[in-house]
């Protein structure tokens, strides 16, 4: 993404810390990457080199995070498809919900985030940003669609032998921005909202973007580089019936393989260099 993100996941320690827990976690080691399943729901904390001050407590359907004086910082959660070899329309019509106080102190954005296989690509619904939005006049412009009140420009752009859940890869990146940002940088935002992802999705193929690969996420996801800020996530729900009702549900043998293909998968990137640049 435009963070300029770097990863490098330690595979000892990341394997370690990658238990489904709902009790928080602390970003206290280098480039310290914890994942689990709460509820039903996958989620993820990643602070490069452990610097600054970051926190992650998630919860069946809700977190909170907070950082400070970083250099790149995630915390994510939502539902991994990896498990079902799927297109997205076979998996449903996917709509995301969400209800955040958002607080970002520099650059940071708040999107729906997530990747497809065969091909690969990594891709972004961007709802709001602190003071730089993305992604820049980076790649080339797809065009606009209006999608729940809202108009997004789409966009596409590349990546070039960098690392990805396949390694290190050269593949594109397609995204959604609103028009306006939902939030506004040093303060706190009050968002709620709907986004029909497969939507989303079916916008892009309609632009010549190909959306031919097998999902393998939809989650709610806060970054910030070398920023500060918090979260309250106070609810996010994934569907695939349309309703936007995904509501949590307990943790069971499904949802455990979905937490093992996630936590197997980027053991495999382990193998490479976890290394992301993204340059402003």
């Amino acid at each position: 993404m435009k963070l300029s993100k770097m990863k490098r996941v330690i595979s000892g320690t990341v394997s370690a810390l990658m238990i489904a827990s709902s009790v928080p976690v602390v970003a206290a080691a280098a480039d310290q990457q914890t994942r689990g399943n709460v509820g039903g729901y996958d989620y993820e904390m990643w602070n490069q080199n452990g610097q600054g001050q970051a926190s992650m407590n998630p919860g069946a359907g809700s977190f909170t995070c907070s950082w400070s004086n970083i250099e790149n910082f995630l915390a994510r959660m939502g539902k991994n498809y990896d498990s079902q070899g799927k297109n997205y329309k076979e998996i449903g019509n996917i709509v995301l919900t969400y209800d955040v106080e958002y607080t970002p102190r520099g650059n940071s954005y708040m999107c729906v985030y997530g990747w497809t296989k065969s091909p690969l690509v990594e891709y972004y619904i961007v709802e709001g940003w602190g003071d730089w939005r993305p992604p820049g006049n980076d790649g080339e412009n797809k065009g606009t669609v209006t999608l729940n009140g809202n108009t997004y420009d789409i966009r596409k752009s590349m990546r070039y032998n960098q690392p990805s859940l396949e390694g290190t890869s050269t593949f594109p990146q397609y995204w959604s921005v609103r028009q306006t940002s939902g939030s506004a940088n040093n303060q706190t935002n009050y968002m709620k909202g709907t986004i029909d992802v497969s939507k989303h999705f079916d916008a892009w193929s309609q632009a010549g973007l190909d959306m031919s690969g097998k999902l393998y996420e939809v989650s709610l996801n806060i970054e910030g580089y070398r920023s500060n800020g918090s979260a309250n996530v106070k609810s996010v729900t994934v569907s695939t019936d349309g309703s936007g009702a995904g509501a949590a549900a307990p943790a069971n043998n499904n949802a455990q393989q979905q937490n093992n293909d996630w936590n197997n998968q980027w053991s495999d990137v382990n193998k490479v260099d976890r290394k992301k640049l993204r340059t402003r």
